[in-house]
Formats: structure tokens, sequence, C-alpha cells
């Protein structure tokens, strides 16, 4: 199932993969997704959608400035 939510999102990463969802993993991940020539970025959009891309860049966004902060944990 591809997370159509945050909140699903997140219940994926912090409690079913173990990933703390914090300023600097977003923005080491935004530094991949962002970037459409590395072959990460092309499996994870072949695999997964433009969509569901998008949706995380959004989130990753938002977890590095702040806006979903209180939301994390």
């Amino acid at each position: 199932m591809i997370p159509e939510t945050f909140e699903q999102w997140k219940t994926c990463l912090v409690h079913d993969c173990k990933i703390p969802l914090t300023a600097e993993f977003a923005r080491t991940r935004l530094a991949v997704y962002q970037d459409f020539n590395k072959s990460e970025t092309k499996t994870f959009i072949r695999l997964y959608g433009s969509q569901h891309h998008q949706n995380i860049i959004g989130w990753f966004t938002k977890i590095v400035e702040g806006s979903i902060e209180d939301q994390i944990s």
C-alpha cells in the first residue's frame, strides 16, 4: 500500500520501519528526491509514481520548515 496521507506515511516510517522523521533526515532525503538525475529518484518514481514522489517531497519539505514538527512524534 502506498500511503496517501501524511499520517499514513508517518506511521509507515516511524512505527513500521523505525525511521525517525528528523529535519536532518528530511534534508538528506530531499537532496535525493529533488534530483531527477539520480537513479534512486528515477527508480522511486517508477515504482511508486509521480504523485507519491510529489507527496513525499511536500511532506519532507514541511518537516524541514518545521511546519509539521508537532505532528512527527
